[in-house]
Parts: structure tokens; sequence; C-alpha cells
């Protein structure tokens, strides 16, 4: 059996980074199954230190595949910024790095959103997100009428989608009461988005096909594990939680790989427990 799974027991600060990074030289293929950019891994290397919130960090090692999944809630624009920093520092990304058309985007309105519900529909009480639009891009995925897949964004039908969500958002963050937003742009929303398909397109496939002749194949898989145990939207301090399946339960429904091609589960703990009570413990 091929496949090795990394799970944070605790709150998701319990260096997982580390052990994935050292993992990943006895593996082919690694993979990050759920979350968004509030999850991050910090890998130190020699004198030089990596900060990686997206992408996983298989992609600093040579013939080693990285994978984002359709479990995934993709900011483009910070894949885009986590993209130019590694080849800025000479790490490439052809035929290294594949992204998931199922993985539902974060546009500007799931930051707005962020802002304007994070307390408000939980009796006054902030839940303590990132800002960072990856719940409401969730509650968009679940409620399928608003979502937007990557894949979406090379259709003719792209803009249409844009138009018709931004209406609806505007009209709903117009009618709000407890803050103000500015009205939505769907024509300089498009425009930036359309360009960063354009960036992303040669990345961009069905991760699951892929992952599924993987472990068929053999090839050893690492699932990089996103935040922790505690904070899963189903099985954690709810509703002090992430917006995903953070606990080992979320490894095969994010990446679509069956549970039997999972030999081997990880669980990562530090020695004291600690949780943050920072805003951004969450998404």
């Amino acid at each position: 059996m091929p496949g090795t799974s990394v799970i944070g027991l605790q709150w998701g600060d319990e260096a997982k980074g580390k052990l994935v990074d050292l993992l990943t030289e006895d593996h082919d293929i690694v993979v990050r199954y759920a979350g968004g950019a509030n999850a991050g891994h910090t890998v130190v290397s020699g004198d030089q230190t990596w900060k990686l919130s997206i992408i996983p960090s298989g992609i600093l090692r040579d013939g080693v595949a990285c994978v984002v999944t359709g479990g995934v809630v993709l900011d483009p624009a910070k894949v885009i910024e986590e993209m130019d920093g590694l080849e800025a520092r000479g790490i490439g990304m052809e035929g290294k790095l594949r992204l998931s058309d199922r993985a539902h985007v974060v546009f500007p309105w799931h930051v707005v959103e962020d802002r304007l519900l994070d307390g408000s529909l939980s009796g006054g009480r902030a839940i303590g997100t990132t800002g960072r639009g990856i719940g409401p891009c969730y509650r968009d995925k679940v409620g399928r009428a608003l979502a937007i897949r990557l894949g979406d964004l090379t259709r003719p039908d792209f803009r249409a989608k844009v138009e018709h969500v931004v209406d609806f958002k505007n009209r709903l963050f117009a009618s709000w009461p407890t803050g103000t937003a500015a009205p939505l742009d769907a024509a300089a929303i498009h425009a930036h988005y359309a360009a960063y398909a354009a960036r992303l397109a040669p990345f961009v496939g069905d991760t699951t096909a892929f992952l599924l002749d993987a472990v068929e194949a053999g090839r050893r898989v690492l699932f990089e594990g996103a935040q922790g145990a505690l904070l899963d939207i189903d099985h954690g301090t709810f509703p002090f939680v992430t917006s995903s399946n953070s606990s080992g339960v979320g490894v095969s429904s994010g990446s679509g790989v069956p549970g039997r091609w999972i030999d081997r589960v990880i669980g990562v703990v530090k020695a004291y427990s600690t949780r943050p009570r920072r805003r951004s413990c969450c998404s």
C-alpha cells in the first residue's frame, strides 16, 4: 500500500510541515487535499526558510509531483504569488505542480462575506476566521448555485457566471445590517480572474484520475494535512473550527483516493496543548 497521511492532532500548530518535508524524500507525490490559504507550512533547509500556504512542501524537492486537489478552496492570486516566489528562488513549477479543475475558487465577494459575517451569525461572538474568504467559499460550494470552480475560469460562460454572482452578492451586501461594503465590479473581477486562469492553465487538470492511476501503479503518495483534527468541521471543537474536514476523515473525500490505498496515518502532537486566542486561528 503506497499511501501515508500526516495529520495534526491538535489545533494545527504542531509543526507538521517539518515531518512532511522529512517524509517527502521517501515518496513520489505530495498531496494537499483540504483547506485554503489559511493553512501554512514553514520549512527550514540549511540557511533558507520557505513559507508555503497552498503549494505542498514537496515542491522543494526534485522528482516529486505536487498535487492540490478538489477538496481545497483555491485563491488564484495567492497560488501565483507562491509560484512567483518559488521561481524567483530557483524552484521550477513545470512538470511538478498539478491543480484540480474541481477546486472551488475564492473570489473577492468571499472576503467581503468573511468580514461581514464573522460574529454576526454566532450570537455576536467572533468565530475566529482569517478573513481570507475560505469559509464563505466552502459555503458556496455546498450551496452549489453560486459556486465557481477552477475549471470554470476558462469556459465560455465564465463572465456570465461572475456577473450573476456579483449581482446577487451586491444585493446581499447592500441589505446587510452589520456593515457596509463597496459594490463589486463584475467586469474588473472577470478581467483579473481571466488573467489568473491563463497563468495557471498549464497546471490545471483532473487530479483525481492522476492520483488513482498513481496509487494503482504503486507510486508512493504522501497526504499533507492542513490545520488539525480539533479544527475539523464535523469532529472538532465546533463552532470554533475550520470549514473542512481537517482530521484524517478528510483525506479520501478531499483527494478522491479511497482509504484502502492509505496504509499509514501519522498523527502529530506537541508536548503541551494550546489554542491560539488570536482572531486567525480558523478559516
